[in-house]
């Protein structure tokens, strides 16, 4: 019983210590001095990391949705709706969840590695005796570059699915182009768009802000790093679809389908 008792206060200490971390990046991510060269080092590197693998899944993700719903359509007699079921599936969820796991997969475990690494070499703690303020200095920056990353890679994988479904529902399901084009435009809308670029935004903070935490609060030497680039894959998935939910939700209340 005492063991139990222990774990569960342990575990709603982590919890509360995540959360205030969370709000010192907030506290400080508007003050100044801003650090944009090491925020654009930091987008670049993590483009870079992530670029490849979001080239090779926008263009299958398009191809499945399309070749899926496309036959399904198919058998219902209703293929003049598969550009618009392609549309809520790779623009509305395809695209932001497909963000979501690269930049936790590769981004955040990247930077929870360096982190980590810096941890158990002792920098940090180095870095705090000179009196440099680790959150505003190192975190603010990475957690910026990975939101403005996480915004252009959903446009990145809107653009491509849609394009990718497109060809393979004209091309290879010898669709209308036409109709294509106009069960798209009956569907899609700027809020449709706007909110899957908030998601990729607010996915790129959530991979940024777990990432460091997890790589500051390393213990246990090069096994431990591992160990934290594990939590902190697993942690950044499971608040990504929590909160995917919860603004999808949000987004069908305040935007009824009707309303359009």
């Amino acid at each position: 019983m005492a063991t139990v008792t222990t774990r569960a206060r342990g575990a709603v200490e982590g919890v509360g210590d995540f959360f205030l971390f969370v709000v010192q990046v907030a506290k400080w991510t508007p003050r100044r001095p801003f650090a944009t060269a090491e925020m654009t080092r930091q987008a670049w590197i993590i483009m870079r990391v992530i670029i490849v693998p979001t080239a090779l899944v926008s263009i299958p993700l398009g191809a499945v949705v399309a070749l899926q719903i496309g036959s399904l359509t198919q058998q219902l007699g209703a293929q003049s709706f598969a550009g618009a079921a392609s549309v809520v599936a790779i623009v509305r969820e395809g695209a932001p969840l497909a963000t979501s796991l690269l930049l936790a997969g590769a981004g955040g475990s990247a930077i929870c590695a360096d982190f980590g690494a810096r941890t158990i070499r002792e920098e940090v703690d180095a870095l705090k005796v000179l009196g440099i303020n680790i959150v505003q200095r190192l975190v603010v920056p990475r957690v910026v570059a990975t939101m403005i990353v996480g915004t252009l890679v959903t446009g990145i994988v809107m653009g491509v699915g849609i394009a990718g479904g497109y060809f393979f529902n004209v091309i290879l399901q010898n669709g209308t182009s036409g109709v294509y084009v106009q069960s798209f435009k009956a569907l899609a809308s700027v809020e449709d768009v706007g909110v899957s670029l908030f998601k990729g935004l607010l996915f790129g903070g959530v991979a940024g802000v777990v990432g460091c935490y997890k790589g500051l609060r390393v213990k246990g030497g090069p096994k431990g790093v591992g160990q934290a680039v594990n939590e902190s894959v697993v942690l950044t998935f499971l608040l990504l679809f929590t909160l995917n939910y919860l603004i999808t939700t949000a987004h069908f209340e305040l935007v009824p389908q009707g309303a359009r």
